[in-house]
């Protein structure tokens, strides 16, 4: 009652002629006649479908000057309209004009700061076809041969992984026992299926136990006679692991952070060293799952894959590879050596919405042993049943959309030498990137790509200089204020909205208290080339002269 109070007294603005009565209810629902609404969606998506590119370069920007909090007062709005508020012509529009300038066009060459991708045209097409379909992959009785089609595709992916034999590939594919992977919503749920599968395998059912998804994490550590379990992964793991942790009871604090030793990977003499405490001192310790970062967040760079997985057996861990971003780099025969290792895995997550260029949002989890996920398996009456061959049985999803049909068939449009024709692209202009980067007095490169990520920051001849005789006091001062010009720069150039580069943090030699702020670039645009990155740089150079050096000169003269 109290609702409709409210709606009654902060009735919305719109056309008086528009009343949710049946007529209009099944007009709307199933074929809208009006010549407006005709016109509008003709207009608008002949744009969309034939020159998305042009569409979003006319419409959206990278960003506009308009500030959050001018943005957040725009809507307040919290009633919704008793009666129709707007025509679909009239809600097209708002959408195009009111809500596109503010977006992000992630598709600009420009963009070069995170890794959502561009899209290739032909994306839009099938995004709307598979909405269309509206199939749900969760079970046979609503999605049917799109089931089997999903399990075609990750066959073909698992292939690109593990490259297994074709009598193996034959047997698997299509069996209703066997799952060689599933589709997820991005790579923060597969990272957790992956870890949900690894605890349950570790603590399985045992004389008097009935398994830790059962009886839960703590009677499972009665169980088998330990304290805790841990996963190790290194300072540059993602944060989702240790959302798995806590999602999976066994506390995000065991997720234990192992440093970054040469080139930005894991050091393998710190994990063996830690591996080696964990085994003799208390609380008793279980190695749950050791994981691999196959091109990390920040730097894009790559674990050693094949010492990682010779160590996760001789623990007895679960190995698994966050290859959420790196994965597709399988399908580059100049580069897939960067990944070697990846097969001996337990479990490898890519995204697709990365670089696989997919819309938004398409995770999948891929598994060496076709019966892993057995251990996560449920069942309902009403809804995959006992005995069926429903997807949904081993996904922590429920209902989800067919995005495994514009996987499919970008593969085919595509090609295996199409994408890698990309991951070629991204790696190569990195690698360019970091040349011109160090040409240029005013900056210094911090991570070099190893694939198509890399992080550099402002950093002027003469700080560099101070930098390199300073002690760690004096260090840490310097620091403090390069961090400040180079978040600055990054928030300057952000909000002028004509290109695009993130930032992060990170540990220098692994010490929190030599942490500094870099400016973050993510190469995955063909149409990216190093004349836009230099004009990059350029703005940046004038940003910096224009407003920033005098903090600069400042420190430099104080010390």
């Amino acid at each position: 009652m109290n609702q409709q109070i409210a709606i009654q007294k902060q009735p919305h603005p719109g056309h008086a002629d528009l009343v949710a009565d049946w007529d209009r209810l099944f007009r709307v629902f199933i074929c809208p006649k009006g010549r407006a609404s005709r016109a509008t969606l003709i207009k608008y998506m002949d744009q969309i479908l034939y020159g998305l590119n042009d569409f979003l370069k006319k419409n959206v920007g990278i960003t506009e000057a308009a500030s959050l909090k001018d943005l957040s007062e725009r809507f307040t709005d919290t009633v919704i309209n008793e009666n129709p508020e707007k025509k679909l012509a009239d809600v097209i529009t708002c959408l195009i004009k009111e809500i596109a300038p503010h977006a992000v066009n992630v598709s600009s060459p420009y963009f070069v700061g995170h890794m959502t991708s561009a899209i290739p045209f032909f994306m839009v097409h099938l995004k709307t076809i598979v909405s269309a379909l509206n199939q749900n992959v969760v079970k046979l009785e609503t999605s049917k041969v799109v089931s089997v089609v999903e399990k075609q595709v990750i066959a073909k992916i698992h292939r690109v992984i593990y490259n297994n034999t074709e009598a193996f590939y034959q047997q698997h594919v299509q069996n209703a026992d066997s799952t060689l992977g599933v589709f997820v919503e991005g790579g923060t749920t597969a990272n957790l299926t992956a870890m949900w599968a690894a605890r349950n395998t570790k603590f399985k059912p045992k004389d008097g136990f009935k398994g830790v998804e059962a009886e839960g994490i703590a009677a499972a550590y009665r169980a088998w006679d330990i304290d805790r379990c841990v996963v190790l992964v290194s300072r540059r793991g993602h944060y989702s692991l240790r959302k798995a942790a806590g999602v999976l009871g066994i506390g995000n604090e065991n997720v234990i952070p192992i440093d970054i030793g040469k080139n930005n990977r894991i050091d393998l003499p710190h994990l063996k060293r830690t591996i080696r405490r964990l085994q003799t001192e208390e609380p008793r310790t279980c190695i749950m799952a050791i994981v691999g970062v196959a091109g990390a967040t920040e730097t894009g760079t790559v674990d050693p894959l094949e010492e990682l997985a010779e160590i996760s057996h001789r623990v007895g861990a679960h190995f698994h590879v966050d290859a959420a971003w790196g994965g597709p780099t399988l399908f580059s025969k100049k580069y897939r050596h960067l990944l070697d290792g990846i097969s001996l895995a337990d479990s490898v997550t890519i995204d697709g919405h990365k670089q696989f260029y997919m819309p938004m949002s398409c995770g999948m989890l891929y598994l060496k042993d076709p019966a892993a996920l057995n251990v996560i398996a449920y069942h309902s009456n009403y809804v995959n049943r006992m005995g069926s061959v429903d997807l949904g049985i081993k996904t922590l999803s429920g209902s989800r959309e067919a995005n495994s049909l514009i996987l499919d068939s970008a593969l085919k449009i595509m090609g295996a030498k199409g994408y890698a024709l990309l991951i070629d692209h991204g790696i190569e202009t990195a690698a360019a990137f970091a040349k011109e980067i160090k040409k240029r007095d005013l900056f210094e490169l911090i991570t070099p790509p190893v694939l198509n990520i890399l992080t550099y920051r402002i950093c002027p001849p003469e700080i560099k200089a101070l930098l390199k005789t300073a002690d760690s006091d004096q260090r840490r001062i310097i620091n403090e204020k390069l961090n400040t010009v180079n978040r600055r720069l990054q928030r300057i150039q952000r909000e002028a909205g004509a290109s695009f580069v993130s930032r992060t943090t990170i540990l220098r030699d692994n010490n929190p208290d030599d942490a500094i702020v870099v400016l973050r670039s993510v190469i995955m645009n063909p149409m990216t080339t190093i004349a836009i990155l230099n004009e990059i740089l350029d703005e940046q150079e004038r940003i910096f002269e224009r407003e920033l050096k005098g903090l600069l000169e400042e420190q430099a003269e104080g010390v």
